[in-house]
């Protein structure tokens, strides 16, 4: 084997954090979102999820490049620098981001055994919080390879899920151009474009990617060593990304298809009977699968989340069980309170944009800190980059609390 084809092996076998991290973006929250957009607006917002993407590549890396570099994940940083009364407050924030993300990947899971297997949501939920637990039994650094490889096999099954229907009937090239150009119709329009930033602009990711890649990779202090772990994980978030972005499309493509104009559609089981209609029963089982892998994977990584936002902001060490009950009841409660599953998760999702803001402006303060970060420090243009996709961001959570507050 020759030498570059050892370096491009050797360099594959240290992705897969990226990976994990970009299930987030691909959770029932996505789902319900996507489909919400898509069915009601149809082609309309394509350019939120192309933008939303773009900005998360960006600070992933940044979240990862932290973790490398410093050898301390997001939450960790923070709980070392604030006192005590911000860093609770900090914490209390991020638990609300973090019950939100389980609330909306739980809800998902339940949605789609029954719509497999006709269970009682309460029941689905239960069951899905469970199956989670025991994949994240396997996340300890001797078995993270093992991890990674079950939540990859998760993330492939969700890929076919949701990308089969796309394939059988491909929409208009024309439409969905015409979807990449900015511009919104109304103040619904504002609410889903929240929802569907907060459901790819995934602030839990923010904070786990900087604690997978010290999983993964250890702590170390070699600048050589670190120079090819950030190289190497550019390429990672990249490709993982663009597979999530893929998804996260296909979805809005797939109801701005098949479900516009539609009854019902703009619901997660609206939109199964809808491709079972258009589509054939094979095909809403498929989309079904995708759907309950979806939730499996994501409340797994999401609990992983939880538990490094409590060690780095509480320092203190929650057994997992525990951390599992704390974040899975208030789903449970929504299921049993008859909430329509599908608003839960859209609103679910815009309780995360509100939290990407607290996310991304420490991290990228910490990634442009030379003192900090020495040689690896973000230069101007990727500094001036993500501040304008922070000020974004923040400009979008102040329009929609004005039309909340104003009632429009």
């Amino acid at each position: 084997m020759s030498r570059t084809r050892k370096n491009i092996v050797g360099n594959l076998a240290l992705f897969g954090p990226a990976f994990v991290a970009a299930i987030a973006y691909v959770d029932p929250g996505n789902v319900a979102a996507n489909i919400t957009a898509g069915a009601r607006y149809g082609f309309l917002l394509v350019w939120v999820l192309v933008l939303a993407n773009v900005i998360a590549m960006l600070i992933q890396y940044q979240s990862a490049k932290l973790g490398i570099v410093t050898g301390k994940s997001l939450p960790g940083l923070l709980g070392d620098r604030l006192s005590t009364r911000p860093r609770l407050a900090f914490w209390v924030q991020a638990e609300v981001v973090a019950i939100a993300t389980d609330l909306a990947e739980v809800l998902g899971g339940a949605v789609a055994l029954q719509l497999l297997f006709d269970l009682p949501l309460v029941l689905g939920g239960v069951i899905v919080g469970a199956v989670s637990l025991t994949v994240l039994l396997l996340q300890n650094p001797r078995q993270e390879r093992t991890f990674e490889k079950v939540i990859l096999g998760l993330l492939a099954i969700i890929v076919i899920g949701f990308l089969a229907g796309l394939v059988v009937d491909p929409p208009p090239a024309n439409e969905v151009l015409g979807g990449l150009v900015p511009r919104l119709d109304g103040p619904e329009t504002v609410l889903l474009a929240a929802g569907m930033l907060g459901a790819t602009v995934m602030p839990h990711a923010i904070y786990v990617h900087s604690a997978m890649v010290i999983d993964r990779h250890g702590v170390t202090r070699s600048a050589t060593r670190q120079r090819q772990l950030v190289r190497v994980t550019r390429w990672d978030v990249v490709v993982a990304l663009i597979v999530a972005g893929a998804v996260n499309v296909a979805l809005l493509l797939l109801a701005a298809q098949n479900l516009r104009g539609k009854e019902g559609t703009d619901t997660i089981e609206g939109a199964y009977d809808a491709v079972a209609d258009a589509l054939g029963s094979p095909m809403a089982t498929v989309f079904a699968i995708g759907l309950l892998a979806s939730g499996l994977a994501s409340t797994s990584v999401g609990s992983s989340a939880g538990a490094a936002i409590m060690g780095g902001l509480l320092h203190r060490d929650i057994p997992l069980f525990i951390r599992r009950v704390i974040t899975v009841i208030p789903a449970l409660v929504v299921l049993a309170l008859g909430v329509d599953p599908t608003w839960a998760l859209v609103i679910s999702q815009v309780v995360l944009s509100f939290g990407i803001p607290f996310a991304v402006i420490p991290l990228g303060r910490f990634t442009a800190d030379r003192s900090l970060m020495g040689e690896f420090a973000d230069g101007w243009p990727l500094r001036l980059t993500a501040g304008i996709a922070s000020v974004l961001i923040v400009l979008l959570n102040l329009t929609l609390i004005g039309l909340v507050v104003t009632g429009a």
